[in-house]
């Protein structure tokens, strides 16, 4: 993967080489970080890169801040002007993966949350698939369980705990599989490694709640909106046994990163008939169109980089 040319860094665009935190900068040696993960998508018929709820994605950083004590003078507008500026800067004319990142700054021995300098950057880069089998990927069913939201908050991109995320798919990758499921400390699903997580059972789109130990995720959120309105779906959020998924009809992944990705083997068990199910495909084609600005209904949730 190619290096961004620059980054927000302490309240002004840089070249990235000048983007640089010591090594006893407390966000690095105790995981007091939360990130976030936006997408931009070119359109190539309107020339245009536009960025998908920007505006959702700074107020979930927001509130992530606040699970950590951090204060900024920021709004969810003024982020999204700052990011507009530096894919204006990077010259990005195709498929556009941003990383806000806001940190404790202070190199410092010790741990605590309060009391200290709060600092956010922001990079960007190139990026097409997450998951690169996303049409029919095989997953497993992880050994590791789910951190719990009295562990660390789970509705929040809290850095350090994304060390559970990283065994958990390290396992996987090496086992032979695309991802993993991962559950509960009460056996129910919870997500994937970094997905939310969606089953068809007899035509009906079911997806563990936000109490399970999930991302509040804004492309779960997306999805159930388009289900709902656009393929007239019921769906039905509720805790999701583990076998249940070995029966289901139809199973995918959703994030930022991963979009929609179909799953169809669960532990060597093929999920319907092994293909990525109608439903799946209706919404993975609509998510595309609409994250690319070619829906109108659902235009206000792109927002054009170039004037």
């Amino acid at each position: 993967m190619a290096l961004p040319k620059f980054a927000y860094f302490e309240g002004k665009i840089v070249p990235y080489s000048e983007a640089k935190v010591g090594v006893m900068t407390h966000a690095l040696n105790y995981g007091t970080a939360a990130f976030g993960g936006v997408r931009a998508y070119w359109n190539d018929e309107e020339r245009q890169l536009f960025l998908f709820r920007p505006y959702d994605h700074f107020k979930r950083l927001l509130r992530s801040a606040r699970l950590l004590c951090m204060e900024f003078d920021h709004t969810p507008e003024s982020l999204t002007e700052v990011l507009k500026e530096l894919l204006r800067a990077e010259d990005a004319h195709e498929d556009m993966y941003i990383r806000p990142l806001i940190y404790k700054a202070d190199e410092m021995i010790g741990v605590k949350c309060h009391d200290m300098t709060d600092e956010i950057t922001i990079f960007t880069v190139p990026f097409g698939r997450y998951v690169s089998n996303d049409t029919g990927a095989h997953v497993t069913i992880s050994g590791w369980r789910r951190i719990d939201d009295n562990t660390i908050p789970a509705r929040g991109k809290i850095s350090g705990a994304y060390v559970n995320s990283a065994l958990i798919k390290t396992d996987a990758l090496r086992a032979g599989f695309d991802e993993a499921l991962v559950l509960t400390q009460d056996g129910h699903l919870s997500e994937g490694s970094a997905e939310n997580i969606f089953m068809v059972r007899d035509g009906v789109l079911i997806t563990p709640p936000v109490y399970e130990n999930i991302l509040e995720g804004i492309t779960r959120r997306t999805i159930i909106q388009l289900a709902k309105e656009e393929l007239g779906i019921e769906v039905v959020e509720r805790p999701i046994d583990r076998t249940e998924v070995y029966i289901c009809d139809e199973l995918f992944l959703t994030g930022t990163a991963a979009q929609v990705t179909a799953v169809t083997k669960v532990d060597h068990r093929p999920i319907g008939d092994g293909q990525m199910g109608p439903i799946t495909a209706k919404l993975k084609d609509l998510y595309d169109a609409v994250v690319r600005g070619k829906v109108a209904k659902y235009r206000e949730w792109n927002v054009p980089v170039y004037d």
